[in-house]
């Protein structure tokens, strides 16, 4: 996080597996810009605040029940992503070989997202985000 540039997007994927203490760290970084370190231990322990700039964490999860709800309460949008469907993942595969300059036709391009495989490779079925403005 120290090497984020003003307006970088910060992105955690399976956000929901994050242990407490990481979840800690973060809580002052997206409601502040600033991480708390603490060096030492015991009572000479101490803590140092360091600056960030303003930026935008995702956090992705498909286990949003697993998600806790102090990290969950800090993003400023929750959105939740459907799978594509077929004729979605056709389009899909038909820009994209437009794009790479594969050779396709309909039948081809319509018989790969219809398969059952295609489902374990759709998109993130859902999606948090915040965006954290300066104050």
């Amino acid at each position: 996080m120290t090497n984020l540039e003003p307006g970088d997007v910060l992105f955690i994927d399976e956000i929901h597996r994050l242990s407490p203490y990481v979840e800690e760290i973060l809580y002052p970084a997206m409601e502040d810009y600033q991480l708390d370190i603490m060096i030492g231990e015991g009572p000479a322990a101490r803590s140092i605040k360091l600056d960030l700039p303003p930026f935008t964490l995702v956090g992705a999860t498909t286990r949003q029940d697993c998600f806790t709800s102090p990290l969950r309460d800090r993003f400023g949008i929750v959105q939740r992503l459907e799978f594509y469907d077929a004729a979605e993942l056709t389009e899909i595969v038909k820009r994209s070989a437009g794009i790479l300059e594969i050779p396709s036709d309909d039948e081809g391009r319509w018989r790969l997202p219809s398969a059952p495989e295609a489902r374990r490779v759709s998109p993130i079925a859902c999606c948090v985000v915040s965006v954290i403005t300066p104050r």
